[in-house]
């Protein structure tokens, strides 16, 4: 490497160059971004390397334009054009400094020699993307940097909102909070973000008092730690769309509950916060590295649960035969409802993915499902806008299952603003009225027919 001095800023252009060149293999954004975790680098890198995976797939085209053999390109210069590009179109730096940055960032990742093909594209596509974008924009995936695989999907399943859809999952989110009134009450805390000099409005159709907490907007995001009450427990941050569960699942003390795929466990902690007394909860992941993540959360919120790593699809392995009142089956999904928080999904899903994801929820539902107890409760959530994952799983499970029947819960808008109702449960789409992520929620009850 050059022992000449790098400007300012590519260093972490050149971090979020690897990143970015890491999902692209297949890792997810997490876990490549989890090095800079420690880095005084971290927020410009994970700016830089989320928002290239937002547009990567409309920039990538247009740079390939202006490249005769991409392929011979290390994956990590090709991802390091891509993220100038995007610093370039969508950044208020000037283009003459991003190009600057890039070049060094080049010698940054040890590829020097590709600093003059560095420097050369990118004054190329300075003075040729308005027409380069132009080009690629006459196609719908493109311009809205989408599969086309996902775009074909939403149409068919949303045609009256596709579109809306795909330009909400490129909007950035707001950030939600989940305020537990029990510890503080509303107008309180909105006067605490007052004195932080943060602004935040409440919603008023997350459940409310029935779910022991309300849901508050922030005007701006902000780290965690300068959040009011953070570290006693206030509050947690949970998309709006997220809150519903515990409402649905209508717990009450002394239940026995299953959060059945429980990581990260926001929806644990918020069904434990939402009694109005003890519960015996168990909370089950497949991952034991993801179930730290629970442990973590119910710690720095006073909460206890029976902590399981296993798979929910065998029973055997963590339950006692004992039926649960109450069970919470998140299902693992595409995670097409929340891109806007995940660009990276864009890139590492394929449309073969959501057959597999749905051969394994049914599974998890009728692994579930036989742990319920009669007249139990089961809400089936995902963070899916895609009805194979979910109207069309619940609704084979009712058909081949007699002791299952949908359960009354508030439908289509009586659920939350602009919520779908669908044949069985109910859609929220991403952006849509709520302003939430996209979410579907269903409810079924163990009746005693066919024992």
């Amino acid at each position: 490497m050059s022992g000449r001095p790098q400007k300012p800023g590519a260093q972490a252009l050149a971090e979020a160059a690897r990143a970015v060149a890491a999902v692209v293999r297949g890792r997810s954004a997490d876990e490549a971004l989890a090095a800079s975790d420690a880095s005084p680098r971290r927020p410009a890198v994970r700016a830089i390397a989320l928002g290239t995976m937002r547009w990567y797939l409309r920039l990538r085209p247009a740079m390939e334009a202006l490249l005769s053999r991409p392929e011979q390109l290390t994956r990590e210069v090709h991802a390091l054009l891509i993220a100038a590009a995007y610093q370039i179109e969508y950044s208020r730096d000037a283009p003459a400094l991003v190009v600057s940055l890039a070049v060094d960032a080049t010698r940054a990742l040890g590829q020097p020699r590709g600093a003059g093909l560095v420097n050369a594209v990118l004054r190329r596509f300075v003075r040729e993307r308005q027409a380069l974008l132009a080009g690629a924009d006459a196609d719908l995936a493109v311009r809205t940097a989408h599969p086309r695989w996902l775009v074909q999907a939403l149409a068919d399943a949303w045609p009256g909102s596709y579109e809306q859809i795909l330009q909400a999952n490129n909007a950035h989110p707001p950030m939600v909070l989940r305020l537990n009134t029990r510890r503080r009450p509303p107008a309180d805390y909105l006067a605490d973000l007052a004195a932080a000099a943060l602004g935040g409005s409440l919603v008023d159709w997350t459940g409310g008092a029935q779910a022991g907490s309300v849901a508050v907007v922030l005007e701006r995001p902000v780290a965690v730690a300068a959040l009011p009450g953070f570290k006693e427990g206030w509050v947690s941050v949970q998309d709006g769309g997220a809150q519903l569960a515990p409402m649905l699942l209508d717990v009450s003390p002394g239940m026995r509950v299953l959060d059945a795929c429980a990581a990260p466990g926001t929806k644990t902690s918020h069904l434990l916060e939402s009694a109005a007394g003890p519960l015996d909860l168990t909370a089950v992941d497949i991952d034991a590295g993801r179930l730290r993540r629970v442990e973590e959360n119910l710690s720095r919120l006073g909460l206890r649960a029976r902590l399981v790593a296993a798979d929910v699809r065998d029973p055997a392995s963590f339950w006692d035969g004992r039926p649960f009142d109450r069970i919470l089956v998140d299902a693992p999904c595409s995670g097409t409802g929340v891109i806007r928080r995940h660009p990276d999904i864009k890139l590492l899903r394929r449309a073969e993915d959501v057959v597999s994801f749905a051969a394994a929820q049914l599974e998890i539902l009728r692994a579930a499902f036989g742990m319920l107890a009669p007249g139990g409760r089961l809400v089936y959530a995902t963070c899916s806008v895609l009805p194979a994952e979910n109207e069309a799983v619940v609704s084979r499970f009712l058909q081949e299952e007699p002791r299952a029947c949908p359960a009354v819960m508030p439908r289509g808008e009586e659920l939350a603003p602009g919520g779908l109702a669908r044949p069985v449960g109910t859609q929220l789409l991403c952006g849509g009225a709520a302003g939430s992520d996209g979410f579907y929620y269903a409810c079924l009850e163990k009746t005693t027919r066919g024992t």
